[in-house]
């Protein structure tokens, strides 16, 4: 059995730390706190041990917390880090490095420059086996993960038949429990957006990639816009729909009229934190004109990221082959029933 402690207890970190806490094969250390709010007593009510830093301790002192973060760290096989965008880099540097702990970090940090946390990121879908033996590994961000399992697909099958892609992410606001960020009345967009650059270190950096990224003002999903131009004829509609009838975490849907439908859905059906952990090709959005295929589909913004996070966990801990880690991930996710249900809802 392999000791996890899980550094931050956000949108992140609170669900991998749930979802772990029912794998057989891990024991959670705990969880780590940087601010003494309401999200430390739901961490010791859900069972969790929390650490704290060493010098906010006195800060703490109204809860029963069970050390200090340094102390989990040298105490446990792997950090997932789910700090906020940013301070990865800096537990990484004052706290991992030290100690010299293994560390998955997330989307929010850097892989080049001189606050980069990791050498590369990880995509189940394309690099999963490459994560052996790292110490560290950032996991992308949801943005990144979903264009992972759209892109992979269509490269495998058409190859250099595909001359361009032009994707267009409109991005959820904030997170759905994230009450503290405003949602402002405006659509802004990302100067020189990481999207692009992230996609690209996994996939190749001679993927004809092109994107383009605003911020629309709802907490309920992303959505991407993706024109695929072909050398030649595109292919049919059916075709591209068929080549994601068994792609895991892929769900096709129809009739849907917008995100918080599929999240309403979830929620009826009682799916943990209201997450589908997938992508969701709207099919009777997408068309083919001429050389072009039109994709649009919806990315379930955090939840996306947490079975990667499981699946990179194994690759890292265990060197677990590909399709045993996918195994023994949907023991605990159950995304293909969450598929099924999904797709049997939002049918044609």
């Amino acid at each position: 059995m392999k000791r996890v402690f899980v550094n931050g207890y956000g949108s992140i970190g609170s669900r991998i730390a749930q979802f772990l806490a029912d794998d057989k094969d891990i024991e959670v250390v705990g969880v780590g706190k940087y601010s003494p709010d309401d999200k430390v007593a739901d961490a010791i009510s859900r069972g969790f041990k929390v650490y704290v830093p060493k010098n906010k301790m006195d800060n703490f002192k109204n809860f029963r917390v069970a050390g200090s973060i340094e102390d989990a760290i040298s105490n446990c096989d792997l950090v997932i880090d789910a700090s906020p965008g940013g301070v990865g880099y800096t537990n990484k540097k004052t706290l991992y490095e030290p100690a010299n702990a293994r560390a998955i970090f997330q989307g929010g940090e850097k892989i080049t420059g001189e606050k980069s946390v990791a050498q590369f990121i990880f995509n189940s879908r394309v690099n999963y086996e490459k994560a052996f033996d790292k110490q560290f590994i950032m996991q992308g961000s949801c943005n990144v993960t979903g264009m992972g399992r759209i892109i992979q697909p269509l490269k495998e099958k058409y190859g250099k038949r595909i001359k361009r892609l032009d994707a267009t992410l409109l991005r959820r606001w904030a997170d759905l429990e994230d009450s503290k960020t405003e949602i402002k009345d405006s659509i802004e967009w990302t100067r020189k957006p990481h999207h692009d650059d992230d996609v690209k270190s996994y996939m190749g950096a001679d993927t004809p990639l092109f994107i383009r990224v605003f911020k629309v003002p709802t907490r309920q999903m992303h959505v991407h816009l993706m024109d695929i131009r072909f050398d030649g004829p595109a292919p049919s509609v059916s075709e591209i729909t068929d080549l994601y009838k068994n792609e895991y975490g892929v769900a096709t849907l129809y009739g849907v009229k917008g995100t918080k439908d599929i999240r309403d859905y979830a929620e009826s059906i009682k799916f943990s934190f209201k997450d589908t952990n997938m992508i969701h090709i709207h099919a009777d959005l997408t068309e083919v004109q001429d050389d072009v295929v039109k994709i649009t589909y919806s990315d379930d913004q955090t939840g996306i990221v947490v079975p990667e996070n499981h699946l990179l966990m194994q690759a890292m801990l265990f060197k677990r082959p590909r399709d045993d880690a996918f195994r023994h991930t949907e023991e605990l996710f159950h995304m293909e029933e969450k598929k099924r249900a999904l797709e049997n809802h939002f049918r044609n």
